[in-house]
């Protein structure tokens, strides 16, 4: 989804008017990585789509310095790929396949499992209130569950039990990772979300079982009980991808369709 333009206040902009040029240039680079990362997790740079760094300035606009080092670090992180050789080598939306879904899923599932291990091991009053908190968020995913009808709150009520659990108990670091990495496990549920939405129920127990373990202060199966959701979630997910293919391998893209946005100083 497209970030939202929001004109900046005349402290902001007095603000803005004394930052260093070095700032500026910081500032540039953060705006078109979050505005490319969130185009490319909700969709609208879709698997495979071509990336031109020429489109990508004028449509954001700002220079392409900026532009490069945003799309620098989107490649690090795994949403932007290489495609191509030689002169024809270009950058490409990372597509989304078995392999690297079955990686970001797993790999998610030990992060928060971390994080699910330090909330079992929170003071009792401090778990209760956690446990009240993640199971009103699960029970409303049940209930959203059986109507189907509201695709992406079901979505937001799924990646929102996670959260909770990770930004209430995990340390800096653990919280850094997840904040670079979950957003990749949303790019293929979101495309997917629709095919799994008849495995929802079995994902709602498994939610149950982490809110259990971490209730009655057992570490070890609040670990566990994480890792197997996700580890379930990548088999769910490989058999959905099976049937339906994966995305982006073969995709043309012109580079004109990037959404337009208005243009800042």
């Amino acid at each position: 989804m497209p970030a939202t333009v929001i004109k900046p206040t005349t402290a902001r902009r007095s603000a803005t008017a004394k930052s260093t040029p070095t700032n500026g240039r910081a500032d540039n680079v953060s705006r078109a990585y979050e505005e490319l990362r969130s185009l490319i997790v909700w969709g609208q740079l879709p698997p495979g789509a071509r990336i031109a760094e020429r489109a990508v300035a004028d449509r954001l606009g700002l220079s392409r310095t900026p532009i490069r080092s945003a799309l620098h670090r989107l490649q690090q992180e795994g949403f932007v790929a290489s495609a191509g050789r030689g002169t024809d080598q270009r950058l490409i939306v990372a597509p989304l396949t078995s392999d690297d879904g079955q990686e970001v899923f797993l790999l998610v599932g030990h992060l928060e499992g971390l994080a699910a291990r330090t909330a079992a091991n929170l003071p009792k009053a401090s778990r209760t209130d956690l446990v009240r908190r993640l199971r009103a968020i699960n029970r409303e995913l049940a209930s959203e569950t059986r109507k189907q009808v509201g695709i992406t709150r079901i979505f937001d009520l799924d990646m929102e039990f996670h959260r909770v659990y990770v930004e209430h108990a995990a340390g800096p670091r653990v919280v850094t990772l997840h904040q670079a990495i979950k957003p990749q496990t949303e790019r293929y549920v979101r495309l997917y979300v629709s095919a799994l939405l008849d495995e929802l129920p079995k994902s709602v127990k498994e939610h149950e079982v982490i809110a259990s373990a971490i209730a009655r202060g057992d570490a070890t199966g609040a670990q566990r009980a994480v890792e197997t959701n996700w580890r379930n979630a990548a088999s769910r997910l490989g058999r959905v991808i099976a049937e339906h293919g994966e995305r982006g391998l073969w995709h043309s893209w012109n580079a004109a369709a990037l959404p337009k946005q208005t243009r800042r100083a």
